[in-house]
This record gives C-alpha cells, structure tokens and sequence, in this order.
C-alpha cells in the first residue's frame, strides 16, 4: 500500500527510458529468483537511489553491510530495511531506513516509483523496491558502524563495463548476475536487480555472461582489488 505521492515527472531526462519500462517490468524481470513469497513473510523496503556527480555522471547509492551482521554480512545492498509500525508506507520505509543507514536526507529525495514485491529467499523478506532521484545530494557516511562497513556512490557507467560484469555461482549451485566495482562484489539480490535496471535503462552493454565464478574466488578477488586502490 503506497500513499505517498511519487513524482515521475520531476525525474532528469537520463531517468525517463527507465521509468517508461519499469513501469511494466514484473517480479520474474526484476530478480533471478523464482520462488513465491511465503505466507507471513516479512516485509521490508530498500531505496534504489540515482543520482548525479559532475565528474563521473550519473550513479547509485550503494551499503556494504558489517561483517559482523546475522544475515547477509558483508555483502553489498541497496540502503533499506524492515517495515517499521509507524511507516505510512514503503516510501517511508525506504527513506527511514536509509537516513539510518547513510545520513541521506529525506526531503531532497524524489520518489519516483514503487517496483513490484520482491521475495528474498535466505532471509525470508518480501522487499519492495522504491525507485527515487537524489535531486539534492549531501554527503553520506555509515551512520552506525555496527551495521554499515561503508557507503558508496557507483557510477553506472563503471556498472556497464563489461569488465566489470561477472556471473556468480553460489554455494546452493544458483547462479546470478554480479558487478566487481569500487573494490566490491555486487551479488545476491542486489546483482539481480541492479542488472535488470541497467537493462530497462537501456545502460547495459554486452557482456561475457559465460563468466562464471564462485562466490568465494569473486568475493575474494573484489577484496584484492580494494586493497590494490588502498595502496595506489
């Protein structure tokens, strides 16, 4: 149930062949799972936030997750979280959350759209995706170090690069898209869907999609490049 009022209309003109698609893209196109959600599955909301940097051009607001986290410890997601009671709705949610998580301020985010329910199987949430422009940018850092590692802004252009581009093999045997940027493996759920947007976007560039790597080597060598900038 959404009952804030998005605005589409208030999106750069770079966002506008995404939000013509998205608006008719479903679950199966936006995630590589294809498991229905469980009944009394909880609920949660991410925000999918693009922006714009006058050096490397548009990009999207990405959390490294705390190592020392229960579920889904450092890995890379969209900021976000549960519902909490006293949200009006996932809009709410979505903004709370990342306030929380990485000091962005409400009031110079746009909402754009509400994407379809997404279920996350080895958590359990059913997690809808909020679309939005960061119309008015301030700096972002990890609020609470025992949730957040680390805050970034990705460039899409360095998420289109083919080189950048790999597909996981998970230890269950699943494979999905994954992005090695910015010394980080994009993997998971957030691989799946940041690669569905580049798509509707009409960003994505080919790609090696016989590339495939375990989760354990890809993880492994994105630390390694982390570590090649640190010393650079």
């Amino acid at each position: 149930m959404v009952v804030t009022r998005l605005q589409p209309e208030r999106a750069p003109e770079w966002l506008s062949p995404l939000l013509r698609r998205v608006g008719e893209a479903d679950a199966e196109t936006l995630s590589h799972h294809r498991i229905p959600p469980r009944a009394g599955a909880r609920r949660a909301a991410v925000l999918v936030l693009f922006g714009e940097d006058q050096v490397h051009g548009p990009d999207v607001l990405l959390v490294e997750r705390a190592s020392s986290l229960r579920t889904h410890a450092g890995q890379v997601a969209f900021p976000g979280g549960s519902a909490d009671p006293h949200d009006r709705d996932e809009v709410a949610t979505a903004l709370r959350e990342a306030e929380e998580e990485t000091g962005v301020e409400p009031e110079g985010v746009v909402p754009l759209a509400v994407l379809p329910e997404l279920f996350i199987p080895p958590s359990g949430f059913v997690v809808t995706p909020v679309l939005a422009h960061w119309e008015r940018p301030v700096a972002v850092h990890a609020v609470d170090a025992a949730e957040t590692a680390a805050v970034v802004r990705v460039p899409l252009v360095d998420l289109a690069e083919p080189a950048n581009r790999i597909t996981v093999r998970n230890p269950s045997g699943t494979s999905s898209p994954a992005f090695v940027v910015a010394g980080l493996l994009v993997w998971g759920f957030t691989g799946g869907l940041l690669s569905a947007l580049l798509d509707l976007g009409g960003w994505a560039r080919p790609w090696d999609t016989a590339r495939v790597d375990d989760l354990g080597a890809a993880w492994s060598a994105a630390r390694a490049g982390r570590q090649e900038v640190a010393g650079s």
